[in-house]
């Protein structure tokens, strides 16, 4: 199998899905409202109701993050943490594709289903839920992800790529 894969140095920590098969499905779709505060919910409806026509969104949106880096130290000084299902496993992902990804050590079971939370090195920084097939002891084949997530992953694929790209031509 051919699978076109770019290096991109990122984090996952994931357990093998019938370990807690509910649990995990539960903090999946969680994770996809976690857009849903007060605050989000807000703007999407002044959106809606095009009271947002006349801002810059650029600045809107970099309020609303604000908003929402104010609540997380609130949450930190209150000593609050989000709630999240214990996974027992680390692991580097060295290269990602569009379905694939390629750990940097060989930790799966080749055929096994496993669940994970992906930290994503983009703006805002946040956790992508991800169940996933294990193709080798290194490969593995994306089967459920959000589907904001799945345009955010592309997106930082494509820089990804923009980065190789802009290397290589600096190299020669």
């Amino acid at each position: 199998m051919s699978v076109r894969l770019v290096p991109a140095p990122i984090q996952i920590v994931y357990s093998e899905l019938s370990t807690n098969k509910e649990a995990y499905e539960r903090e999946y779709y969680q994770l996809s409202d976690a857009d849903d505060n007060p605050i989000s919910q807000w703007l999407k409806v002044a959106k809606a109701r095009g009271d947002t026509s006349e801002s810059d969104p650029i600045l809107l949106n970099l309020v609303v993050e604000l908003h929402h880096k104010i609540d997380a130290l609130e949450r930190f000084i209150k000593g609050e943490e989000p709630n999240r299902v214990l996974l027992s496993q680390e692991a580097n992902i060295d290269s990602i594709g569009f379905e694939y990804f390629h750990l940097g050590e060989k930790a799966l079971v080749e055929g096994c289903h496993y669940y994970g939370r992906i930290t994503m090195p983009v703006h805002p920084k946040r956790d992508v839920a991800v169940f996933f097939q294990a193709k080798s002891d290194s490969l593995a084949q994306i089967m459920k992800m959000h589907e904001r997530d799945e345009k955010e992953w592309g997106v930082y694929l494509t820089a990804r790529e923009r980065v190789l790209i802009r290397e290589a031509k600096e190299n020669r």
